[in-house]
């Protein structure tokens, strides 16, 4: 090449780089919006890269002040595993940050932040087991105003019938909950009108340089068409880009297992789908486990119902990452990025031949210093003694990434309500969690466990199952309002992923109100680097140790 042939080439080089630099950086100043945030609630890929405006998620809770170190007792209901997460009148204080006094008005502030972030969600409960009607005004203060930018009735605002459209707000078997972002410049505060009851609102804590441009009506207006897109695409979920489809049918006997190679070079799993020749045994879902692996390391090993949602048997629902349908088809929209190679493995740990039908469809992915690897992980155990009261860990990581959701299917062997335990979260080295909840339904996004024995779904959550089981794999009466046999909760995270900067460690308190021994198995799904790491290995001997339901039950 000539020398001048050559100079233009490099000035041309330079010039796509700068090019490239710009954008990024253009990027990189936008501020953080309604608008940025929406389009974010969409995209899959952004999920799978560190996020670009570093945060942490933070919650404030009506969880139980007494609770201020794990080294408190641990075989009675208090310290530690204090459980009375809520405000009842004289007999209850402290289960909110302080009162106030606005224009003679009195206020219980029950969220503040100093700082630029935005509430992502909102979860609050009926008062009255069987009544969602209040008379509590919730207001939203940002930046200092001494008037709410959001003001009105707390169930109405935030049920999907009012001012923030379903799904983004929706009833939840007996809760309001909102995955609306607020984001705020420089501080936020929220209050209610009268004594609070139950609540959590969740919110991201960005780093104090990140551009935010605080929300106003004038803002949410226009913003109404991009609502109405976005809810139209969470209740329809599709995979967000195409790609080439490779695909295998085997039957396996017991202990087998087929894999599958995908196809080389960058690139990412932009849609997965199972399906099984037959679900007559709940326990299938169970002990068929899917295994993947990216650029050599193994970083999927989780049983199909965890994984796709189902928990034990087939459990049709609809979310934004997975669907699991009637006709026992199980399909999966995270997106998995890697940068040479990945495998696909499906094992039968059943005593019985499975047929399996496996697709996988590759696409499109520019690989960054941001782009992190996907994982899948599972924990079994049973029996779990209730007493004493204990934490569970789902995981616990080791390095930098996104906590991205978790399938929890329990197996209570008593009518009575097993789920008041709260998740406590831990994230980079807490000595105190940063989130601790309110109940582990509050945690799914449902309230009143014990009578909220029916199915929902929503794109982010769902209990897919909340009836006994038989040996025949048949749901009981739905009018029985007891919470005997298996269970299934799942959740999934958009705006409220939890990034990590050096670890993060999930327990949720094993809290029932019977001393009895129950079942407990949890999926949970992750991203992170390639030398970021958990304490979850495969637990084949555990995935046969399905818990088995009461003997008045079989």
């Amino acid at each position: 090449m000539r020398k001048t042939n050559r100079s233009k080439v490099i000035l041309l080089f330079a010039s796509l780089l700068a090019a490239g630099a710009s954008l990024t950086n253009a990027a990189e100043r936008e501020p953080v919006s309604i608008e940025s945030l929406l389009r974010e609630m969409l995209d899959r890929d952004a999920v799978a890269r560190f996020p670009q405006h570093d945060f942490r998620l933070k919650q404030d809770s009506s969880y139980n002040r007494e609770s201020v170190t794990p080294e408190a007792p641990k075989m009675e209901p208090t310290g530690w595993f204090a459980n009375r997460d809520f405000n009842n009148g004289s007999k209850q204080t402290g289960r909110f940050i302080r009162t106030e006094e606005n224009d003679g008005r009195t206020e219980w502030v029950i969220m503040e932040d100093e700082g630029p972030g935005a509430i992502v969600r909102s979860w609050m409960p009926w008062r009255n087991q069987k009544s969602g009607e209040t008379t509590t005004i919730l207001r939203i203060y940002v930046d200092g105003a001494s008037e709410p930018v959001i003001e009105g009735n707390q169930f109405e605002l935030f049920q999907g019938k009012g001012m923030i459209p379903f799904p983004l707000a929706h009833e939840s078997l007996r809760s309001a909950v909102s995955f609306f972002p607020i984001p705020y410049a420089k501080s936020c505060k929220v209050t209610v009108s009268e004594l609070p009851f139950f609540y959590q609102f969740t919110y991201r804590e960005y780093q104090d340089e990140v551009a935010v441009k605080s929300f106003t009506m004038d803002d949410f207006e226009a913003a109404a068409p991009l609502v109405e897109e976005v809810c139209k695409t969470l209740l329809h979920p599709k995979a967000e880009a195409s790609g080439k489809t490779v695909r295998f049918r085997k039957t396996l006997a017991p202990d087998a297992e087929k894999s599958l190679k995908l196809p080389r070079g960058v690139a990412a799993v932009r849609e997965l789908s199972v399906k099984l020749g037959s679900y007559e045994d709940p326990e299938v879902m169970r002990k068929v486990v899917l295994k993947m692996s990216f650029d050599g390391k193994d970083t999927v090993w989780c049983p199909l119902g965890d994984f796709f949602g189902s928990g034990i048997g087939l459990n049709p629902f609809q979310g934004w990452f997975r669907t699991v349908a009637e006709d026992g088809s199980l399909r999966a929209r995270w997106v998995m990025p890697y940068r040479k190679s990945a495998t696909v493995s499906v094992v039968n740990l059943s005593d019985e031949a499975v047929s399996v039908e496996l697709e996988a469809t590759v696409g499109d992915w520019q690989w960054d210093e941001r782009s992190m690897y996907f994982h899948a992980e599972w924990r079994g155990q049973y029996p779990v003694p209730t007493r004493p009261f204990s934490d569970w860990n789902y995981v616990t990581t080791e390095g930098r990434g996104v906590y991205v959701g978790d399938t929890l299917t329990i197996m209570n062997p008593v009518a009575k309500w097993w789920g008041e335990g709260d998740e406590k979260i831990f994230v980079d080295g807490e000595d105190f969690p940063s989130i601790f909840g309110t109940g582990t339904e509050d945690y799914y996004a449902y309230s009143w466990g014990g009578r909220s024995t029916d199915f929902y779904e929503h794109p982010f959550h769902a209990q897919p199952l909340a009836h006994k089981y038989n040996k025949l794999n048949r749901k009981t009466d739905s009018n029985e309002r007891n919470t005997m046999g298996y269970s299934v909760e799942t959740r999934t995270r958009m705006l409220d992923t939890m990034p990590f900067g050096s670890s993060l460690q999930l327990d949720m308190e094993v809290w029932s109100g019977t001393d009895c021994e129950m079942g407990y198995g949890v999926g949970v799904y992750w991203y992170g680097f390639a030398d970021t790491a958990s304490n979850r290995k495969p637990e084949p001997q555990e995935v046969r140790n399905v818990p088995p339901l009461p003997d008045e039950m079989k």
